[in-house]
């Protein structure tokens, strides 16, 4: 699978040798966009990685760049091998060491019991869910560990506790495998340096719901969330760069829960 990528980018005059560089997967729409745009503030320079949307990707990018970071848009799949090795091959070429890794890319299908789920749909869900999630924490751990430091965000769900009964339970038990990596990847990383942590987002007004086929998702379920309402992408966004700033340098194997309480 080959995959275009852009290289046009905004570079500074003078760029600190200390700017982390972050892998942000599936960053062109939703809570991987909008963390690409809170880390660009934070002082990260950034390589997207999206599936398919050339267009989102490059507007997030545009964003990116005009906090003053450097932004490199990778079109990859993160399920097929070849295309995370040429992501994160991009980034040290583009970028320099890779320092951080937002696992976000991730489907859930179309709603609905699991009896009347495709086979073709749940294959998906597991292979981007959690094979994607596998492939891309790998590389990270090779590449972190040669540079004694790093730290990866894996975007979990709420869901994984849940179980999402009716609506996407293989998408909530591949969230769940989700926080056992990142608690086993955290105790195998801890000694060389690296901290892997995630984040579990409730329900977060992005058009992810309009994709499973339920666009009028989060005005049914905002009543039953004790806040009353679904996060901004921007407030998931935000844990994620408190997770991978040095103000949690004592924070790994912690799955932060983001729910408005559910």
């Amino acid at each position: 699978m080959s995959h275009p990528t852009s290289r046009t980018q905004s570079r500074p005059e003078s760029t600190p040798e200390s700017r982390p560089v972050t892998v942000v997967t599936g960053g062109s729409r939703g809570i991987g966009a909008a963390t690409c745009v809170r880390l660009a503030a934070d002082g990260h320079d950034l390589v997207l990685g999206y599936v398919a949307d050339t267009a989102a990707a490059e507007k997030t990018a545009a964003e990116v760049r005009a906090a003053g970071a450097r932004c490199v848009t990778v079109r990859a799949d993160t399920s097929v091998e070849a295309d995370v090795e040429r992501l994160f091959d991009t980034a040290v070429a583009e970028l320099g060491t890779v320092t951080g890794l937002v696992n976000n890319a991730a489907v859930t299908g179309p709603l609905g019991a699991l009896a009347d789920a495709r086979t073709e749909d749940l294959r998906r869900v597991l292979d981007v869910n959690i094979l994607g999630y596998l492939l891309c924490c790998r590389r990270a751990a090779r590449d972190m560990t040669a540079a004694g430091a790093g730290a990866i965000v894996n975007i979990s769900s709420g869901a994984a506790t849940l179980g999402s009964p009716g609506e996407y339970v293989h998408y909530a038990a591949t969230k769940a495998a989700t926080d056992t990596l990142t608690l086993g990847l955290s105790k195998e990383l801890g000694p060389h340096g690296i901290r892997v942590n995630a984040v579990a987002p409730g329900l977060v007004d992005t058009d992810m719901h309009a994709a499973m086929g339920a666009p009028d998702r989060v005005t049914q379920m905002a009543p039953t969330i004790p806040l009353r309402r679904a996060a901004a992408p921007a407030e998931i966004a935000a844990a994620v760069a408190w997770l991978l700033s040095p103000e949690a340098s004592y924070t790994t194997g912690t799955v932060l829960r983001v729910a408005g309480g559910r």
